[in-house]
């Protein structure tokens, strides 16, 4: 049985990588899981200066998901290089660092400081966070898009992908444009911009008000997103929605994602991925499938 795969020449051991903002930087879920069994490892997005993220509340528990206006919290491209790093290279797994970009001068500096910093092994370009401005609207027009990834395209001398938006009318000419702007792969998708309210206060459950959804209940609209994106582009994708099972999982190989990222599910299922990565053979030789690779993209409509 192999379940290895190949993401723009990045071998996997499998196609079980943990989404960004759902892991941290990995040092407390490495207490807990054996880490070093992941397909790879999507820290929380950095940026070029600290942001001190959105008002709290900052998360709601809603029907079948979580809505969350994080806001992109982090301490800035230079404390990631110098504090997180470090452990995230130790750990010896393909991490994929996801960055955001406010403006397109931001991908030099993003750019020069990741390309020779040992332990990445590619990049994810986060233009479609739902709670922030600025950068986000670079995932919601395809001319921006390309832009924002011809931009980062020109610093960047590693592989990377960009991170799309199910809130567009059209996410499968983002996706070109993300490929014609230079970009190895898609990952596909965000959040779904949602609102939560306590009625009895007439307030929402969010200090910013509304949020990106995210949980069981959206894997449905990413799948979809997953397929479109798969007929429109040849760069390989990376599904993101909803994923806390290994049947979930093939679903969306099936659609045409080479690797998945699982996040919501880590919050109530710590070890869900490790699970899922024990449970994939199990269930290709159910199947009478001996290369996870050979059901890529094999949907029938």
């Amino acid at each position: 049985m192999s379940t290895e795969v190949s993401l723009a020449n990045i071998k996997l051991d499998n196609p079980v990588l943990v989404a960004s903002g759902a892991f941290g930087y990995a040092k407390e879920a490495a207490r807990i899981i054996d880490v070093t069994k992941l397909g790879g490892i999507v820290p929380k997005t950095v940026t070029v200066l600290p942001r001190p993220g959105n008002v709290t509340p900052r998360t709601a528990e809603v029907t079948a998901g979580l809505l969350n206006s994080i806001g992109l919290d982090n301490d800035g491209i230079d404390d990631f290089c110098e504090k997180k790093m470090p452990f995230l290279r130790s750990l010896e797994r393909p991490i994929f660092v996801s960055i955001a970009a406010k403006q397109l001068e931001d991908c030099q500096i993003l750019a020069e400081k990741l390309n020779d910093l040992p332990g990445v092994t590619a990049v994810e370009l986060n233009v479609s966070c739902p709670n922030v401005s600025g950068g986000v609207d670079y995932g919601a027009n395809p001319k921006l898009c390309e832009q924002m990834t011809s931009a980062l395209r020109r610093y960047l001398r590693l592989p990377f992908s960009v991170k799309l938006s199910p809130n567009v009318t059209d996410v499968a000419e983002i996706a070109k444009a993300a490929e014609a702007g230079g970009a190895d792969m898609i990952s596909a998708v965000n959040t779904c911009f949602g609102l939560a309210i306590d009625w009895r206060k007439r307030k929402p459950l969010l200090g910013k008000g509304c949020g990106g959804f995210s949980g069981p209940a959206i894997k449905p609209i990413a799948l979809r997103c997953v397929w479109q994106v798969a007929q429109a582009v040849k760069i390989p994708i990376i599904g993101i929605g909803g994923i806390a099972s290994v049947d979930d999982v093939m679903d969306y190989l099936v659609a045409g994602a080479t690797a998945v990222q699982i996040g919501t599910a880590n919050f109530y299922k710590p070890n869900v991925t490790t699970s899922i990565i024990e449970q994939l053979p199990i269930e290709m030789e159910k199947a009478g499938v001996t290369n996870l690779a050979d059901v890529i993209g094999a949907l029938q409509m």
